[in-house]
């Protein structure tokens, strides 16, 4: 059964506030989610439309009642082919962006990110608001290239790092609110006052970039213990861009030397899934292999101590050439190993 004919339906203010009937007040923009979600997608159940808005079932009866009695052309459909849809050629013009949905966009893709920093229902709004603005053909991409290609940040076998603080540093850094941190360090616990500057998510990791100090400085988000508010504000840097910089610093103070490794043949097939780009790049220069497939490769390698640990977990797919220094230290490791293996 559906709502009145299309020629006497209007347009939903801007600034309705819709009411349930037991007098609680019903949020305009799950309401404008759920016409979205109609207009861009046909018909959805109800247990569909619950799970792309996070109510329960019961709720999306109400919103749909509340949508029709605003004057929105709902019909429902009967049946197991049955759900929700609207009138056909029914479209409406509230695609308006707000502040926030227009900022959570460069998220788009990420929905797990967006999630992390509070912004999940926005970004689903903001896409969907989007989409119902696009002319038919391209909103149809839209939706291919959403179905077809996901970006998923953490790294395999690892679990996101909790990030309880995640969604407070994010506010502050787009407020310019100066923060206490109480912050986890290896060698104890600090607290220090900063200046937050931007969030970088690198491998699924959160990384805080902020002043403290007189310097900028790098804080991982899941040792952020806690967080209070100074009620100062402070003035972003102009043109301030430092995450790169960083990066580049760091990644040449780890990578400190390079090891001649002789690897077999399922040695090379490890070599990039344990060092990454540093492996992928050895595997470019390697020599021709031998008789029983072994070649011998350059490989960036950070301190000694990193170094043996990283070249242990290929096994004894894996000899260390040099330099001398390195050799020795992985031949004192085996060693180790073998005395306390060898016990039993």
């Amino acid at each position: 059964m559906c709502s009145p004919s299309l020629d006497a339906v209007p347009d939903i203010p801007c600034q309705v506030r819709l009411v349930r009937r037991d007098n609680a007040p019903m949020r305009a923009d799950r309401l404008l989610s759920l016409l979205l979600l109609l207009q861009n997608r046909g018909r959805m159940t109800a247990p569909e439309l619950a799970a792309e808005l996070e109510v329960s079932v019961r709720t999306v009866y109400r919103d749909v009642e509340a949508l029709g009695a605003a004057g929105v052309p709902v019909c429902a459909d009967r049946g197991p082919e049955g759900g929700y849809r609207l009138v056909d050629g029914y479209r409406t013009r509230l695609t308006g962006l707000t502040d926030a949905e227009a900022g959570s966009l460069f998220l788009a893709g990420m929905p797990g990110p967006a999630r992390d920093l509070g912004l999940g229902a926005v970004l689903a709004s903001a896409q969907l608001k989007v989409q119902a603005a696009l002319p038919a053909e391209l909103s149809g991409q839209a939706r291919r290239v959403q179905e077809r290609f996901h970006l998923d940040a953490p790294a395999w076998f690892r679990e996101a790092d909790p990030v309880p603080c995640l969604e407070a540093v994010a506010a502050a850094v787009w407020e310019r609110r100066v923060l206490r941190l109480h912050y986890r360090r290896w060698r104890g616990e600090i607290h220090r006052e900063v200046r937050p500057l931007g969030l970088v998510l690198k491998g699924g990791i959160w990384y805080l970039v902020a002043l403290a100090e007189e310097a900028v400085r790098t804080y991982r988000v899941s040792r952020v213990l806690s967080v209070a508010e100074t009620g100062e504000l402070f003035d972003r840097p102009a043109g301030f861009a430092h995450w790169e910089t960083s990066s580049r610093h760091l990644e040449a103070a780890l990578r400190q030397g390079t090891a001649r490794v002789r690897l077999s043949p399922r040695g090379q097939k490890l070599l990039p899934m344990q060092f990454g780009a540093a492996g992928v790049h050895a595997l470019e220069s390697a020599s021709a292999p031998d008789a029983d497939g072994w070649t011998e490769v350059e490989l960036s390698v950070e301190t000694e101590a990193v170094a043996v640990g990283d070249l242990l977990r290929l096994g004894p797919e894996a000899e260390v050439l040099g330099p001398p220094e390195l050799r020795q230290a992985v031949a004192r490791a085996v060693a180790a190993l073998a005395r306390r293996y060898g016990r039993e």
